[in-house]
């Protein structure tokens, strides 16, 4: 949904601090997100952005699984809810929320966005969402309506940047120019290709069922991750990729589908066996 058109981003620290509290703010956008840690939360609290009404979300993890906690909120003013969450929330390690400079966002607009956001990270599948209810949307006027998700697409091509890139999934199809790659063993074959996000297996991509005793836990837990959120999937007896997927790593990709560690610049290779480092190496 972010829009591929080029632009800037202003990042202000107004501590001094490079992991402390930031701004940021997008070339031609009225809005401005603060992001913080909850380490900065009495700072967070004291910037005049947070008595207004805009749209947040809380970063955390957890032992159970390889993928963030996320929740979804909008305040008006952010600050109240918060607050609440500062007191009543324990997963949580960081947040950003966006406002606007104008105070042109109201009740019902961030409503929206909270709606939205989190019906696309639902479907995107690359979070844990902790909100227990699925957010409502308003009834907005058709030019509401507009202006709210031009301000969601600005929020969507900021969040990467920040680090949180669950709210958009892989795009459905590779470019017809991209190099398709295939990994193979114990009678599945997957297809996959590297694009700016890392890694990304496609659709209907083979994953082995067993896994070896020596294959390291992290890489379990991430098979655990896409079995329970439907990523991957039994079918026909089989089990398979539901959507595009994308990995930090194609050796984190070859491993989760074969089952076992894997050197994936190894295992990735062209229809005629070109290895995915021989490739890279004849790039450089």
């Amino acid at each position: 949904m972010a829009s591929s058109r080029a632009f800037s981003i202003k990042m202000f620290v107004p501590n001094g601090d490079p992991d402390g509290l930031r701004l940021i703010e997008k070339s031609n956008w009225t809005g401005v997100g603060v992001l913080f840690k909850r380490t900065n939360y009495r700072e967070a609290i004291s910037r005049p952005e947070i008595d207004r009404t805009g749209v947040y979300i809380l970063v955390g993890s957890s032992e159970e699984s390889a993928l963030p906690l996320v929740y979804v909120g909008e305040g008006d003013p952010v600050k109240d809810r918060l607050a609440q969450h500062q007191q009543k929330k324990d997963f949580w390690d960081w947040a950003v929320f966006f406002v606007t400079k104008d105070h042109s966002l109201n009740k019902a607009h961030v409503q929206h966005l909270e709606a939205r956001l989190y019906e696309l990270a639902k479907a995107a599948k690359q979070c844990n969402l902790e909100n227990v209810q699925c957010p409502s949307a308003p009834t907005l006027s058709e030019a509401d309506r507009a202006d709210t998700e031009s301000f969601l697409e600005d929020v969507l091509s900021v969040l990467p940047l920040v680090g949180l890139s669950v709210f958009e999934a892989v795009k459905a199809a590779a470019p017809s120019d991209t190099q398709l790659l295939y990994a193979s063993g114990k009678g599945v074959t997957a297809t996959g290709y590297e694009d700016a996000r890392g890694f990304v297996v496609c659709k209907g991509s083979g994953v082995c069922a067993g896994e070896t005793p020596s294959m390291q836990e992290w890489l379990r837990t991430m098979r655990k991750d896409l079995l329970s959120t439907g990523v991957v999937a039994e079918q026909n007896g089989s089990l398979v990729f539901t959507q595009d997927h994308a990995f930090n790593s194609p050796s984190a990709a070859s491993a989760v589908i074969l089952g076992r560690n894997s050197n994936g610049r190894e295992a990735w290779k062209t229809k005629d066996g070109i290895t995915l480092k021989e490739l890279q190496s004849a790039a450089t």
